[in-house]
């Protein structure tokens, strides 16, 4: 059975008449409340709603500048009513009287909020008490729809933007966080609210990402900085040592001693291996200290990938290669290719008295005593030759950097400064619905039929953000209006769920659960009815459409590992999982 659609028109402009209404009275909704610590159980739909329509407006520009060149102090949800001449009737004559009064106030509104919004302390808009869940089953939900963690910078700032009631706001707020996040990052201060060091998390929306690069861009450069001073440190000091002529003193982290006698520093060694010894000399081998690799965000994974796909180069996969080799090198002097390819890559070794099977090794007479590298290291031509000839022996602190934070951030704040309008607030739109679902959740009412309502919601909210939103946005908001008075007028809920007709189709049902009609609710008396998401033919609606771009990831976050088989001893596996050996066949030739 098909559900009638109602006229898009008039829904904004029931939309726009529920936001006149809320700004004729006191300001319980608006910037000024949130100024004086006012914090709703739940953020109000009325700025969620100003967020999809500023979402939709958004369409017409390229990138915020623009937007803030091109736009006035009116309201996006009174532009998007301008088809309704009674609407516009009003506006003309209201406008009038807005302009001739001048905006007093709005730069310390947004120097309360900016400060607010970076402050350490994390209070601002704070609601772990209201949503009674905690770590990963308070983020499970924003990351199944792309959105931000609820007590994360940019669910907090999507609340904070979705109360402006004009886009010129909105936009003039926008450029001064980018400025804030600018100097925050010229002074090396972590952004509140984003985890300070780790690899973007892909779940998450774009925005939330990208503020993670900032910060692990700053904890990558304290972290250099300090290693590069306990370095110059660790030099001294041994210097001091070895012009005592005490070697029985000297710690074997420190030096390392060649098969001719002489003693050679060891620099940029971590922790020394178990098991490993180099077969020259007979030192204990030590694990370098490695360069980072790279920070890549979706948008810059899926640049990778078409990069790689195209052309077949992986020139990033060499250089992380000769890079370890130089660190290891730094770390153990006196080592040859062996001793380093037994830690980085031990299947392309085998030990003397380990038996030899397949057509991967050579065979007696090629092998040495101390044991035989595969076939594929030996061959002419090898890369790991090649690069292991010209590999200097430079601690990692030393080398010239691969990932440059300095040129990532600035390019990141670049992106933010020009962002398009539509794909800034989609994300704040998705985020903050995200943050109302969690504390719904964590303050769901017990009773079977509510709990039932709240979880439908809930589900459709899923399936719907998980293509693109842009035909389902009004039912969004309908869906979260709903979610609202089940969280503020529960008895109410519960007696219009009572009210419901019996009968029709398990879907009719759903859907009518779904956009009941509660007292109080903005819709003029009609029901918006669920437009069910697009599914591809024969798609299971549970099944979840894959995230493009993973194995690109994978591949960078194993570094160098892409020129091995194996993981080297004493890291850790790859988050992902291995990649398939057709997958990477031309990686590891």
């Amino acid at each position: 059975m098909t559900f009638p659609i109602y006229d898009d028109n008039l829904y904004l402009l029931h939309m726009t008449n529920d936001l006149e209404k809320a700004s004729q009275e006191p300001p319980t909704n608006s910037v000024n409340a949130l100024i004086a610590g006012n914090v709703e159980k739940i953020p109000p739909s009325s700025v969620v709603k100003q967020l999809a329509i500023a979402l939709e407006k958004g369409k017409k520009f390229s990138s915020m500048k623009d937007l803030l060149a091109s736009s006035t102090a009116s309201s996006p949800i009174r532009d998007r009513a301008e088809r309704s001449i009674s609407v516009v009737k009003s506006l003309v004559l209201r406008g009038k009287d807005e302009r001739v009064t001048p905006e007093l106030g709005d730069d310390d509104q947004f120097t309360f909020l900016i400060h607010s919004l970076f402050d350490s302390e994390g209070h601002f808009l704070s609601r772990k008490n209201a949503t009674g869940l905690e770590g990963s089953a308070a983020t499970a939900f924003s990351r199944d729809i792309h959105g931000a963690p609820p007590e994360s910078f940019v669910a907090k700032l999507s609340e904070v933007i979705g109360y402006f009631r004009s886009l010129k706001k909105m936009a003039l707020f926008w450029c001064r966080i980018v400025a804030e996040l600018r100097r925050t990052w010229s002074e090396e201060e972590h952004i509140c609210g984003i985890p300070l060091d780790g690899m973007p998390d892909l779940d998450c929306c774009l925005l939330y990402q990208q503020l993670q690069v900032i910060n692990s861009c700053i904890s990558r450069k304290r972290r250099r900085l300090v290693a590069i001073e306990s370095l110059d440190s660790a030099s001294s000091n041994s210097r001091e040592s070895a012009s005592t002529n005490d070697t029985a003193t000297l710690s074997p982290k420190l030096y390392a001693r060649l098969g001719t006698g002489e003693l050679v520093q060891r620099l940029g060694a971590d922790r020394q291996s178990d098991d490993l010894v180099m077969l020259e000399t007979g030192e204990p081998i030590y694990f370098p200290i490695t360069q980072e690799g790279p920070l890549l965000t979706d948008d810059l994974i899926k640049e990778t990938e078409e990069f790689v796909l195209q052309t077949g180069s992986v020139g990033a996969g060499c250089s992380h290669l000769l890079s370890d080799m130089q660190a290891f090198k730094a770390a153990n002097p006196g080592c040859i290719l062996e001793d380093f390819v037994r830690w980085h890559s031990p299947p392309d070794w085998t030990e003397a008295d380990e038996s030899i099977e397949g057509d991967d090794f050579f065979d007696g007479t090629d092998a040495s005593s101390r044991g035989l590298l595969s076939k594929r290291m030996q061959k002419e031509g090898n890369l790991w030759l090649h690069l292991w000839k010209t590999a200097k022996p430079i601690p990692a602190v030393k080398q010239a950097p691969l990932f440059d934070e300095d040129l990532a951030v600035e390019g990141t704040l670049d992106i933010l400064e020009y962002i398009p309008p539509f794909e800034l607030f989609k994300q704040l739109f998705v985020s903050l619905l995200g943050v109302g679902f969690v504390v719904a959740e964590g303050t769901l009412s017990v009773d079977e039929n509510f709990s039932k309502l709240f979880y439908e919601c809930k589900d459709f909210v899923v399936h719907a953000c998980q293509g693109s939103i842009n035909e389902k946005v009004q039912d969004l908001c309908q869906v979260y209006e709903t979610v609202e008075s089940m969280l503020l007028n529960p008895e109410e809920v519960l007696k219009a769920l009572k009210q419901q007709p019996e009968g029709g189709s398990p879907t009719e049902n759903e859907s009518r659960r779904r956009f009941i009609r509660i007292p109080g609710l903005s819709l003029g008396g009609k029901e918006r009815p669920w437009r069910n998401p697009e599914l591809k033919d024969g798609q299971d609606p549970e099944e979840k459409t894959p995230r493009t771009g993973r194995v690109i990831a994978s591949f960078f976050r194993r570094k160098s590992f892409w020129f091995s088989r194996n993981t080297p001893k004493g890291c850790a596996s790859p988050p992902n999982g291995s990649v398939s050996r057709s997958e990477v066949s031309w990686l590891v030739t």
